[in-house]
């Protein structure tokens, strides 16, 4: 949630903020020498000057050193606040859903996690797909979700842009389904799922709803993400894809 509204995830900022605060005491202290620079180190958890360096580095460009004697140049990380009104503004159709353990059924590829748009790689791999794949895994699906599903699995804890995730192009089939060799699985266990249904402009209408469960639906309900693939199913679209009726799939637990 913090990702979605930050535009970064929690331990990106944290690593800022500290290299931040760093800086400016750099700054404020001026010179000093190889002991003052561990005792800062140290200070904001790191054991060595070096892994200080290379983290003080990884934010400014350049390295504590530079930064005592010139002063610059520095990238700061303001304080973030958030001023969260819960309005319920927007209409959502939502269930509860008690699922047993079904399989995900499709093709599967290792993509790089982007925050915002498009995602080019995955819109590659849906591409490089005969038409007759697309037809041949509707036929499969058999459970819910139903229709052909946008998978995304063992995304990176912080959802840090540029990582890795699992992306399957498929369906929904029965726990017990033999699967073709040719597809790739992925196994869900039994569990609790918050649907969320939306309509209209496609992706936008989607990705409004998607907001919506951080910003309105989580705080005002006792229930929290567990760990498992987020699905999106669409249900209806037009020839261009410019409109669509999906439902989005989540993984919940009490809170």
């Amino acid at each position: 949630m913090f990702s979605s509204l930050a535009g970064m995830p929690l331990s990106e900022y944290i690593r800022r903020r500290r290299m931040t605060v760093a800086a400016a005491e750099l700054v404020n202290t001026g010179t000093g020498g190889a002991a003052d620079l561990l005792g800062l180190a140290v200070r904001f958890g790191y054991g060595s000057t070096e892994a200080f360096g290379r983290a003080f580095r990884s934010v400014h460009g350049v390295g504590p050193g530079d930064v005592r004697r010139d002063g610059g140049p520095l990238r700061m990380q303001p304080q973030l606040r958030f001023r969260l009104t819960v309005e319920g503004t927007t209409q959502m159709d939502t269930r509860l859903v008690e699922r047993p353990a079904f399989r995900l059924v499709g093709h599967a590829a290792r993509v790089p996690l982007i925050h915002h748009g498009v995602n080019p790689h995955i819109a590659a791999f849906i591409g490089s797909l005969p038409a007759a794949e697309h037809d041949r895994l509707k036929a499969l699906s058999a459970t819910e979700p139903a229709g052909l599903l946008q998978v995304s699995a063992d995304v990176d804890a912080d959802y840090r842009e540029g990582t890795e995730l699992t992306y399957l192009h498929g369906v929904a089939v029965d726990a017990e389904t033999a699967v073709p060799a040719d597809l790739d699985t992925i196994d869900v266990p039994a569990g609790t799922w918050a649907v969320f249904r939306t309509a209209g402009e496609y992706p936008a209408a989607l990705q409004t709803m998607w907001a919506a469960t951080a910003t309105e639906w989580f705080p005002s309900n006792p229930w929290r993400l567990r760990e498992g693939p987020s699905i999106v199913s669409v249900l209806e679209r037009a020839a261009d894809f410019s409109t669509a009726t999906c439902e989005l799939w989540l993984p919940v637990e009490r809170a």
